[in-house]
């Protein structure tokens, strides 16, 4: 964010080996992500929550790919928040049950001139504009708060 506009600098989907075993995709991930965050120098990184998977192997293996998520991040000293799906649907759409081209549709309207890689790009957007929004309205009451208390 710069002030209080939103500035797109970039998306795209991690994409890893559907041939390769479980561990050497996570590794995929791990290194690829690290790239990411080694290239852009985030401030601070934001994350899905896990949402429930349709059976209790991909649900296992969404939440490894997740853990790969928060750590890579954290390991480089970033804050890492946790959205639910519902938050972001509503601090983007408006509507905690929108549907998934409502958010890319709301994505590039946020963020005009954007080229959306994938449905993946635009839930990662959103999460990332809710993020932007929560932590300046989360600096503008600590700043008040703060100020109000050097009054007394």
């Amino acid at each position: 964010m710069e002030g209080t506009r939103l500035r797109h600098l970039g998306n795209g989907t991690l994409k890893t080996h559907d041939k390769l075993s479980l561990a050497e995709r996570l590794v995929q991930l791990e290194r690829a992500l690290v790239l990411v965050v080694d290239e852009w120098r985030p401030d601070t990184a934001a994350v899905e929550n896990a949402f429930m998977a349709k059976d209790a192997p991909a649900a296992l293996k969404l939440g490894q790919a997740r853990a790969i998520c928060l750590l890579v991040p954290a390991r480089a000293g970033l804050a890492v928040a946790e959205y639910a799906s519902t938050q972001v649907k509503k601090a983007v759409v408006g509507a905690g049950h929108a549907a998934k081209d409502q958010v890319g549709l709301m994505v590039s309207m946020l963020l005009p001139g954007v080229t959306l890689h994938s449905e993946h790009s635009a839930d990662a957007l959103a999460i990332a504009i809710t993020h932007a929004h929560l932590e300046a309205s989360t600096l503008r009451v600590e700043a008040a708060l703060a100020k109000a208390g050097a009054g007394r």
